[in-house]
């Protein structure tokens, strides 16, 4: 059953399930083009993991999802653009 988003929802307003999912379909619909590769990708995320500026997958610095961040290439991390 597809799902359809909620595009005028708070945060509040969805399930913590309904929340996770809409946030991955985010990544997955990120074109091509625009898109990190994957290693890329991983390789950022485990950069995000040991900073101390992660809460509950944001970042406390610039307050983006990590994971949508990072799985864009053209993004760099909020702390520092050497970094990622």
């Amino acid at each position: 059953m597809e799902r359809i988003p909620c595009r005028r929802c708070l945060l509040k307003d969805l399930s913590d399930t309904d929340y996770f999912h809409s946030i991955y379909e985010y990544i997955e619909n990120i074109p091509p083009e625009q898109k990190a590769p994957d290693a890329l990708y991983k390789d950022r995320l485990k950069k995000c993991t040991s900073c101390d500026h992660l809460v509950n997958g944001m970042c406390a610095l610039c307050g983006c999802f990590v994971e949508v961040r990072a799985a864009k290439v053209r993004q760099h991390c909020a702390k520092n653009a050497e970094i990622w």
